[in-house]
């Protein structure tokens, strides 16, 4: 998903219909403050996946547009898995 800051792709992997883990493929790393962010909100969005077992998650304050792309791949994700 296109965010104002770059391009956010999330990858789901399922085992007996339920997600057992989210991986980020694409995520702004452009200078030192989208590394900052990302860094430390994509370890809190793939844990938080794999304890919803859905898109419906928190955002993480402070990486608004991180989280917005984040949830909208993860749901495209969610939706090509059938879950």
């Amino acid at each position: 998903m296109s965010t104002r800051f770059g391009n956010v792709q999330v990858q789901i992997t399922v085992a007996g219909g339920k997600i057992t883990a989210a991986q980020v493929l694409q995520v702004p790393w452009n200078d030192h403050r989208d590394q900052e962010i990302n860094s430390y909100a994509v370890p809190v969005l793939n844990s938080e996946v794999v304890q919803a077992q859905s898109a419906t998650i928190d955002m993480v304050s402070g990486a608004t547009y991180t989280s917005d792309g984040y949830i909208q791949s993860l749901q495209s994700a969610i939706d090509q898995a059938h879950l």
